[in-house]
């Protein structure tokens, strides 16, 4: 069985509040319609670092802890590095469900 936070992923997909990829996530981040930023953790350091910066001066939270299988499989795709959460209740939730699971594992 999937963690909790990868399950409510699933959920955002199906609601239609996830952008998927660099260029469609870039897109929200720079237009401030993300409300949470989801990097696999492959994703390249250039990439890795563009992103964060982009996160950092929107102020919008990041999550780099799952790698692009795991996120892929959440939302029909083989593999994916980078998600954006595009609903702010979602992303809130999903920050609350991240942090619990990380307070169970230590």
């Amino acid at each position: 069985m999937k963690d909790s936070f990868l399950q409510f992923l699933g959920l955002c997909k199906r609601a239609g509040k996830l952008a998927e990829g660099y260029n469609k996530c870039e897109e929200f981040l720079k237009f401030k319609k993300a409300f949470l930023c989801i990097m696999s953790t492959e994703l390249s350091s250039n990439s890795y670092e563009k992103f964060v910066r982009l996160c950092e001066n929107n102020n919008i939270p990041v999550i780099h802890a799952y790698n692009k299988e795991e996120l892929g499989s959440v939302i029909g795709r083989e593999e994916i590095n980078i998600l954006c959460i595009t609903d702010r209740i979602m992303g809130s939730r999903l920050i609350e469900i991240f942090n619990a699971n990380q307070n169970n594992r230590g």
